[in-house]
């Protein structure tokens, strides 16, 4: 099995700043990037960013220049710094990573693993 915990959720006003957590655990067997999703009540899932083992990372345009993603593979855990947050941040922030766990080491294809979610709330 394999688990993705976030943390570091809340709310906050506009303006301010937070640090997401997440750390990846379980029977991993290969991840090949982590990142962070959003969904805002009634829209669809959205990408935040990605980052690579190698540290190549990818960003939301709505998020560039305010937003930071991290990743420390030693522990498996991706980190989002988010400043500068506006009202049209909310939503419910999900972990991801692409890769293999152990049951799935000898499939062809990669899989996405989800965390349960963390929300976050800007007040306007």
């Amino acid at each position: 099995q394999v688990q993705l915990v976030e943390s570091g959720g809340g709310l906050v006003q506009a303006g301010g700043s937070l640090r997401l957590s997440c750390a990846a655990s379980g029977s991993i067997y290969r991840i090949n990037y982590m990142g962070w999703y959003r969904q805002a009540p009634g829209k669809q899932r959205e990408l935040v960013a990605t980052i690579t083992n190698g540290g190549v990372t990818n960003y939301a345009d709505s998020v560039k220049g305010r937003f930071s993603i991290s990743r420390d593979n030693a522990k498996n855990t991706v980190y989002l710094q988010m400043n500068s947050l506006e009202h049209e941040d909310t939503a419910v922030y999900h972990c991801n990573f692409n890769g293999k766990s152990a049951t799935t080491i000898w499939e062809a294809r990669d899989y996405d693993y989800w965390g349960q979610g963390t929300q976050v709330t800007v007040s306007s």
